[in-house]
């Protein structure tokens, strides 16, 4: 199939790299909002840009029934409206924090975990800690906030604060550190006085989350509907 890569960084060029691996051609790779004669070529678009363009680029490719990978976090404020538009043009968006297989049953683990922990969620303090690049924008980061939110719907927690506020006992400390090339690390940790349970992700490099959007693509292709990776997964009979 023919990919439109939205988004030609670092994590945009190991896709192009995955694709082409996959047999697929890359049909457009731009670093701007592209216009609709841009994207005339392309079976479906995979988008990992900035946060303040992310919106911009999603809505015109779903408005000229592209359908659409993303990967950008930091623009969540806006998601809803992109799926309200996705609804009316009867399009196709899959959307995730986080694209490597393995993260995404790191996410289902941390579920279990924190429910399991449910009757006990008095003694137990939560930590979130992740390490990223020092290009990463937003902190904390969006695999870090989906965590967090996958507890809080367990109501374990009310809510998550950053390391830079004063937290309360129904907060998810989040700790966010950033340097070097580090590719993220996320470790969340469930503290008591008489022990510590603790479970860890760690990437070694892009290509977990590569392959995961180019594979999502394959997949979204000629479906029609609002999805994650979690529904990816389930119809593969991963989950």
């Amino acid at each position: 199939m023919n990919i439109a890569i939205i988004g030609y960084g670092k994590m945009g060029k190991s896709i192009e790299k995955i694709a082409k691996k996959r047999n697929h051609k890359i049909s457009l790779c731009y670093d701007e909002t592209p216009s609709p004669s841009l994207l005339k070529d392309s079976d479906v678009a995979i988008e990992f840009s900035q946060p303040d363009s992310a919106f911009n680029n999603v809505k015109i490719c779903i408005e000229n029934n592209i359908p659409t990978v993303c990967g950008t976090t930091g623009w969540l404020e806006k998601i809803e409206l992109i799926k309200k538009i996705c609804r009316k043009k009867n399009g196709s968006f899959l959307y995730s924090s986080n694209f490597s297989i393995g993260m995404n049953i790191f996410f289902e683990i941390n579920k279990k975990l924190s429910g399991l922990l449910f009757p006990y969620s008095k003694d137990y303090e939560i930590r979130i800690e992740e390490i990223h690049h020092i290009k990463k924008i937003d902190k904390p980061s969006g695999t870090s906030i989906s965590l967090a939110e996958d507890i809080i719907k367990n109501k374990i927690k009310k809510t998550w604060i950053l390391d830079n506020n004063k937290k309360t006992k129904d907060q998810i400390l989040i700790v966010s550190k950033r340097f070097g090339d580090v590719s993220g690390t996320h470790i969340v940790k469930y503290e008591s006085k008489i022990e510590n349970i603790e479970i860890k992700h760690k990437a070694h490099n892009r290509e977990g989350f590569s392959v995961g959007a180019v594979i999502a693509a394959e997949w979204i292709k000629n479906k029609k509907g609002i999805f994650s990776m979690k529904d990816f997964l389930i119809s593969k009979g991963v989950l």
